[in-house]
């Protein structure tokens, strides 16, 4: 098989029993072009499209290398047992992933290389991503196949339930520093953000700051993947932190105990609100190959795939939302 590293096996085997309340950190960070790769699992909610059955397209050997964002890894493990007929515990440990820029720039830069990324399952690539690509000519071609969501994450002991969207975007201003000017406790609040390679950083900037002043946080105050939700539920053991992510990561991929979910503009973000979009904070993520992958090609085939009944079904068993 093409896609022989394995990631975090123990790990994966190990996350059937994650409860969909658990939540966590969003999309990696990458300090190099071969960062460390992660890997989780997920429930399936119920669906009909979940019943459609999936016949093999590919044989193991032919699956494609394959890269994308953190959050996309059981979505990818089930794309390949489908595909390929093979067990979904083989495919979880093949699975690896880089972070969502790198998976771009893996696609794009260095995809028509002998062993080169051939397909991508991909939040929104980072403004600085995309200029890169395109300064480099790197012709891709991509879809949306399904929608996820930016949430916010604080410690269960905090009494605020929802901020609005303005609330928020002054909260990650410093022009709101105190809880008690939100309904909350007289505590300082302390923002943690993510890297700027990071998918959910990106999300965060396109559909909370949309180009508003943004302050600094202070670097021990933008931890690495899975620390992020640590730190918070730890911070100085009280309930002064918030912190986001995407909410597949945060509702199915990660545990930590005595944390919950904000409402935004007093929507709670769900399946269900992220499918009909009135949780305001919504944003697709993508499939994509090079435009020169021929209609044989294996990457082809699953791209074409994943718009097919089969490719929805698999997309919706693996827990996530199916775009429209």
């Amino acid at each position: 098989m093409k896609q022989s590293k394995i990631s975090r096996r123990s790990f994966l085997l190990g996350l059937g029993a994650v409860s969909t309340a658990a939540l966590l950190a969003a999309c990696g960070e990458a300090a190099s072009s071969a960062p460390a790769s992660s890997a989780a699992s997920s429930e399936a909610p119920a669906s009909s499209a979940s019943e459609v059955s999936a016949a093999p397209i590919l044989t193991e050997d032919e699956f494609p290398v394959t890269d994308g964002s953190t959050a996309c890894i059981p979505l990818m493990a089930q794309m390949m047992a489908d595909t390929t007929g093979i067990d979904l515990e083989v495919a979880q440990s093949a699975v690896t992933t880089n972070t969502t820029a790198w998976a771009w720039r893996n696609l794009g830069l260095y995809g028509d290389t002998e062993n080169g990324t051939r397909l991508i399952i991909a939040y929104e690539a980072p403004e600085s991503v995309k200029e890169e690509l395109k300064a480099d000519g790197a012709p891709l071609e991509q879809k949306p196949i399904g929608r996820d969501a930016l949430v916010f994450i604080v410690n269960e002991n905090n009494p605020v339930k929802s901020l609005t969207r303005q609330q928020l975007k002054d909260i990650y201003a410093g022009k709101i520093t105190n809880w008690k000017e939100v309904g909350g406790e007289d505590l300082a609040i302390v923002p943690f953000q993510r890297g700027e390679d990071s998918g959910s950083q990106t999300l965060f900037r396109k559909l909370l700051i949309q180009g508003s002043e943004l302050m600094d946080p202070p670097t021990e105050l933008a931890p690495a993947m899975g620390e992020l939700v640590d730190s918070i539920a730890a911070y100085n053991n009280s309930a002064n932190a918030i912190g986001f992510s995407v909410y597949y990561y945060i509702d199915q991929m990660y545990s930590q105990p005595g944390l919950r979910l904000l409402a935004v503009d007093g929507v709670t973000p769900s399946n269900d609100t992220i499918a009909s979009e009135s949780y305001p904070l919504c944003n697709e993520f993508y499939a994509a190959v090079r435009q020169d992958s021929g209609p044989d090609t294996p990457e082809r085939k699953v791209y074409d795939w994943l718009s097919t009944d089969a490719g929805r079904a698999c997309i919706q068993k693996s827990g996530y939302v199916a775009a429209q």
